[in-house]
């Protein structure tokens, strides 16, 4: 029997403040995503996501963008750490990204901006509100200007799996894209299973394919949904094909986002994904990294702080989220029940 080979050591990026709350139909206090972040920071997370600097009139979560930044570059709990964290904002249009650029100049910028597309024509033009030509054009010219600011830029490759409105995609498309992000400057990529249509298998046989293409793991992010319950099982499956860096959601929420913000009806996503379009979610930071961890993968997190904060977050958002090991906890290691 072959045996399966794993990296050592894994990067982790947690997007909960971001693509987590996104979806939320409450406004989630400022006060408290600058907590999360501060939580997250302390529990050894170098990689975060915090907000959107798109038009918050269609996603009025990321209204307090500038706020939250601000706050998180003041904090007294992680300023000193701050220089060895990676902060991430989404900046899919111009003037999202002219936001991070003048945050960047004011002093409380992100590291790091997020581009986005999808492989499918029909998708990428939803989520863009242009055509792929279009957006490749202005990355081209904005790409360039975010790193002259000190910004990283991250391309996103989506759709590789599947399209909820063409239907099957061809993962050599997603390759070939992979490919011109980085022929255009992104310095790295992020692959996401964006509405969990992502088999397992195939998973695998994308990411070979990528690290064929493309060895050097440090440029490749795996982002997985959880819509059909697959989530930790393409985890494994990128794992195993030599994919090191991830990224998650405390208690597995987010995805797309809300419709509905405050008791006020807003553009979200729409029905094109899903006939229910609360069904959604990502892949849960808490499992994923008691997974690693029983795996013994270096995550480089403190293991038993994140399920705390876990828990902490399930009263930020006042429900029971989905992660099954806030509830069990990790595995004993005695029969004194110490971990």
């Amino acid at each position: 029997m072959a045996a399966l080979h794993f990296p050592k050591k894994v990067v982790l990026g947690d997007i909960t403040i971001r693509d987590g709350y996104q979806h939320e139909e409450k406004f989630i206090p400022t006060d408290a995503k600058i907590w999360l972040a501060e939580q997250l920071i302390l529990a050894g997370f170098k990689r975060i996501e915090v907000t959107n600097f798109g038009n918050p009139r269609g996603m009025p979560q990321f209204k307090d963008a500038d706020e939250v930044l601000k706050g998180l570059y003041n904090s007294k709990r992680v300023g000193q750490m701050l220089k060895d964290v990676e902060i991430t904002t989404i900046t899919i249009r111009e003037k999202a990204v002219e936001r991070a650029i003048a945050a960047k100049k004011n002093g409380y910028g992100p590291d790091r901006i997020v581009f986005m597309v999808s492989t499918s024509e029909s998708h990428h033009r939803i989520n863009s509100g242009i055509s792929l030509a279009e957006y490749w054009k202005m990355c081209e010219k904005y790409i360039p200007m975010a790193h002259d600011a000190g910004l990283k830029v991250c391309g996103t490759v989506s759709t590789i799996w599947g399209c909820p409105i063409e239907g099957p995609t061809e993962l050599k498309k997603a390759v070939e894209f992979t490919q011109r992000w980085l022929d255009i400057g992104a310095d790295d990529i992020e692959h996401a299973d964006h509405d969990g249509s992502a088999p397992p298998n195939r998973v695998c046989d994308y990411f070979s394919m990528i690290l064929d293409a493309i060895p050097d793991p440090t440029k490749h992010v795996a982002h997985f949904h959880v819509t059909r319950g697959w989530g930790l099982a393409n985890v494994l499956a990128a794992l195993h094909a030599g994919i090191s860096h991830y990224e998650s959601t405390l208690g597995g929420i987010g995805g797309q986002p809300a419709n509905f913000v405050d008791g006020v009806p807003v553009a979200g996503t729409g029905k094109y994904y899903y006939a229910d379009p609360t069904i959604t979610g990502l892949v849960s930071t808490e499992d994923m990294v008691v997974m690693m961890d029983e795996m013994g993968i270096d995550t480089g997190v403190d293991v038993d702080k994140v399920l705390d904060i876990g828990r902490w977050n399930e009263k930020i958002v006042g429900r029971r989220l989905r992660s099954e090991c806030v509830r069990t906890g990790r595995i004993p290691k005695s029969m004194t029940g110490r971990v």
